[in-house]
């Protein structure tokens, strides 16, 4: 039964070429929509190589699972499948594999809870310096103003989300860039980045030594900053979105000549500038698609016996 090693490597094949093949293309920061799209197919692609020869690897090993997951295919597929030649390999797979799928479970979990926590300590933390009136209500989409003579701004998603500017920044933020930041970070709340960092997290503190988990956490930061920049600029301009990124970060020495933790504010900053045209929207259209038919690879691969089988 050559199915479940023939996803495996499927798998490795994928994990080793779609990053590079991202990395190189030079379209993924003209249109970084369509990058997270594509990064996302690459890694549901490696997942559900994994997941299929977990699957047929049991199916070999066990009868029990062999039988639920054929039960209701006709006669003679799964002959075609080899399932009744089990090498001693089958066992040991499908208990790694499902190991790992855990495992990826756990920390993604693990990721949540400690980001609601978080979410959590910074509520608190605002309602002790931004505190309710007597009578008032918590708004969603209230703009909470905080004390702080350093200029910064973010979003504080929950069930009643808001925008958290300190007074430093207003002071800053001239004419729409307030909006313009207001509209970045409502770009990431509604475009539900946070679940995209959640995972890719999960995934590369779960499996630090692949590397394509690593890549794929990494350009996930860097993309949906992107996304929320465009969409931010869409409403508001490029010149005042750049603008606003300068204001809010010019104290934070990421325009300096040393590596600091917000060096990509430079590069974005730049990216505003230069206004990028993007691709035409036949191309946008055929980049997604090709990037959809990616993880039906694997499907056809784990069908293909079974295709024969019925001529």
């Amino acid at each position: 039964m050559m199915v479940p090693v023939a996803l495996l490597l499927l798998g490795a094949l994928t994990a080793l070429v779609g990053p590079r093949f991202l990395a190189r293309a030079d379209w993924t920061d003209r249109e970084p929509v369509v990058a997270l799209w594509a990064w996302q197919c690459v890694v549901a692609t490696v997942l559900l190589c994994c997941a299929l020869s977990m699957t047929l690897s049991a199916a070999a090993a066990w009868q029990a699972v062999r039988g639920h997951v054929f039960a209701t295919a006709p006669s003679g597929v799964m002959d075609a499948y080899g399932l009744g030649r089990p090498g001693p390999w089958a066992a040991t797979t499908a208990v790694v594999l499902a190991g790992a799928g855990l495992w990826s479970g756990a920390m993604l979990v693990r990721e949540i809870l400690r980001a609601r926590s978080g979410r959590r300590q910074r509520r608190a933390e605002l309602l002790v310096r931004a505190p309710l009136l007597p009578g008032e209500e918590p708004a969603n989409g209230r703009l909470v103003v905080l004390e702080g003579e350093r200029a910064d701004a973010w979003w504080l998603s929950g069930s009643a989300p808001r925008l958290v500017v300190t007074t430093a920044a207003l002071r800053r933020l001239k004419g729409r860039q307030l909006d313009a930041v207001l509209a970045h970070e409502q770009g990431h709340a509604q475009a539900r980045h946070d679940w995209l960092l959640h995972c890719s997290a999960a995934l590369a503190g779960g499996f630090p030594q692949i590397p394509v988990f690593a890549a794929f956490r990494d350009e996930m930061h860097r993309l949906v900053e992107l996304a929320a920049d465009d969409m931010a600029s869409r409403r508001h301009g490029r010149l005042t979105t750049a603008l606003a990124l300068v204001e809010l970060n010019q104290d934070r020495g990421v325009f300096g000549p040393g590596p600091t933790p917000h060096a990509h504010v430079p590069q974005r900053v730049d990216r505003l500038l230069t206004a990028p045209d993007r691709l035409p929207a036949r191309h946008r259209l055929r980049l997604t698609a090709t990037a959809a038919l990616v993880p039906v690879i694997p499907v056809l691969v784990a069908l293909v016996p079974g295709l024969r089988a019925l001529g």
